[in-house]
């Protein structure tokens, strides 16, 4: 009996482990959350990590937030700079859309993780690849 188990636990592992692993959305994760991707967007964040093209440049932005809710409305703050607008996903969830109300452009961020405490993105501007890492406050 002890035997059968074994084997039974071994084979549904075995056809859990890949279907697990398909379940991730961002290459750097999660690989599963209990609390859906909006519900994990919806905080306001502060920059951990900034790059510009894999250069630093997080000491120029450590004041700068950016605040999302679940309803789907967006703003930023840096310094004496702010803005507000919407944001939605899209691309089967994997992108973020941002539209400014307040003159700002429209911008298409690439999620790169999304977990509870910890959103990066990154987006092109230009030439330019932007990446930020961001902490929940």
């Amino acid at each position: 009996m002890k035997l059968k188990f074994i084997a039974v636990t071994i084979i549904l592992s075995a056809l859990l482990i890949p279907t697990i692993q398909s379940c991730k959305k961002y290459p750097d994760g999660p690989t599963i959350s209990l609390r859906s991707r909006a519900e994990r967007v919806a905080n306001t964040w502060k920059v951990e990590n900034y790059k510009i093209n894999g250069n630093d440049y997080t000491s120029l932005v450590s004041s700068y937030t950016e605040t999302y809710t679940k309803q789907g409305a967006y703003s930023y703050s840096w310094g004496i700079l702010d803005g507000t607008g919407t944001w939605s996903f899209q691309n089967k969830d994997t992108e973020i859309k941002l539209n400014g109300s307040d003159g700002q452009a429209s911008r298409k961020l690439t999620i790169l993780k999304l977990e509870e405490k910890s959103f990066w993105y990154s987006y092109i501007e230009g030439n330019d690849k932007h990446e930020l890492h961001l902490i929940g406050n």
